[in-house]
């Protein structure tokens, strides 16, 4: 089966978001790749993007990843909060969730406090402190 990974552009932060990241799903950044890794004189780079990251991948589990990269100055800004989708994350426990949810929102915008809903889900939603959205997810029904 395919695997899908999400991919996150960031304006210049890329690194520090996943550090972030790392910090809280563990583990060790399986790429890291800079804009001055691939500057030639085919391919210059300016000095102010050289040390964006231009590839970086944090395995998450059951070989999932999740991935990124800074856009280059010459390319614009991203929007931090209107131009990137959601990433969901389905749990194993409530525990997890708990644990994920509490470490990537620190810093950031709850706009769902994670809990059991309607639905019978334990579930919560939030904006990280790189303004990217999160989903929290788990079914007890699955376990």
């Amino acid at each position: 089966m395919a695997r899908i990974n999400p991919y996150i552009h960031f304006n210049g932060n890329a690194e520090a978001a996943f550090t972030f990241y790392k910090s809280v799903f563990g583990g060790e950044f399986s790429k890291i790749s800079h804009y001055k890794d691939i500057a030639s004189d085919e391919y210059p780079i300016s000095e102010n993007d050289a040390e964006r990251i231009m590839h970086i991948a944090l395995p998450i589990n059951n070989g999932n990843a999740l991935m990124a990269s800074d856009t280059l100055t010459s390319m614009g800004q991203v929007m931090e909060t209107d131009n990137r989708y959601t990433v969901f994350i389905s749990v194993e426990s409530q525990e997890e969730a708990v644990k994920l949810f509490v470490g990537l929102s620190n810093g950031g915008t709850i706009e769902m406090p994670i809990n059991y809903g309607p639905s019978g889900n334990y579930f919560g939603m939030f904006a990280d402190k790189f303004g990217v959205q999160w989903m929290v997810d788990f079914d007890p029904r699955n376990t």
